[in-house]
């Protein structure tokens, strides 16, 4: 109860006096949702869920990858951009569920498998770049590491409808899209990488990511990452 206590004690001292944007990202299925609300709850922040009740394009998009994909994607933009927008010139900061960065990955993954036509694909990317250059980064990034199989389990297990066509072969195509973008954002932002096969204790995701915000303030142009 001491350890919960000074924790809860470091992370009202240290974050809300600043305006911390926090990134969940992962895998489709990998528990961003459970996550990102989780930590809203104890930071006292607010949280931006990833738009899937009221997305329109998700449900044609799963039966008809091909016809629907630059629709979505340019979708979908626009929607984490308006979220991304809203964190940043807001004065509490806030959580984002699935960062606008990700979205890259799962349109060059429509591209190269040749869902995404390259001209969509190239004037998307045109898109998210100019967009890019009115966006701040977040804090950190907190990624949820599944594996390609674990996040099929997950999918399958909370049986939303537009997701029954997704298949293995797409999810290891997006899991090795993930570890090449890890690569290249951690170079940008701080990221906390975290093995979330089996869903942890909040509290110890709170003390990695309390230890990241240290890192943040005391080193410039930190490259952090916890391996489990």
């Amino acid at each position: 109860m001491m350890k919960q206590e000074l924790l809860s004690s470091s992370i009202d001292n240290q974050f809300l006096n600043d305006q911390v944007f926090i990134g969940v990202s992962g895998m489709i299925g990998s528990g961003k949702t459970t996550l990102a609300k989780a930590l809203a709850e104890k930071l006292g922040i607010g949280v931006h869920y990833e738009p899937v009740i009221d997305n329109e394009y998700l449900a044609d998009f799963y039966s008809d990858m091909k016809t629907y994909s630059f629709r979505l994607q340019v979708y979908l933009l626009n929607r984490r951009f308006e979220q991304h927008q809203k964190i940043i010139w807001g004065s509490n900061g806030g959580i984002q569920d699935r960062t606008i960065y990700e979205d890259t990955i799962f349109a060059k993954v429509l591209m190269e498998t040749g869902m995404m036509e390259k001209r969509d694909y190239d004037t998307y990317v045109s898109l998210f770049r100019n967009m890019s250059k009115f966006m701040k980064h977040n804090t950190m990034i907190i990624h949820l590491d599944v594996s390609p199989e674990k996040s099929l389990e997950r999918i399958k297990l909370r049986g939303r409808d537009c997701e029954n066509g997704i298949t293995l072969e797409y999810l290891q195509k997006l899991h090795a899209g993930y570890e090449e973008w890890l690569t290249k954002i951690s170079k940008i932002i701080p990221v906390i990488k975290v093995n979330w096969s089996e869903f942890r204790n909040l509290e110890d995701v709170l003390d990695e990511v309390l230890k990241a915000y240290n890192q943040i303030h005391n080193i410039q142009h930190v490259t952090w990452q916890q391996e489990h």
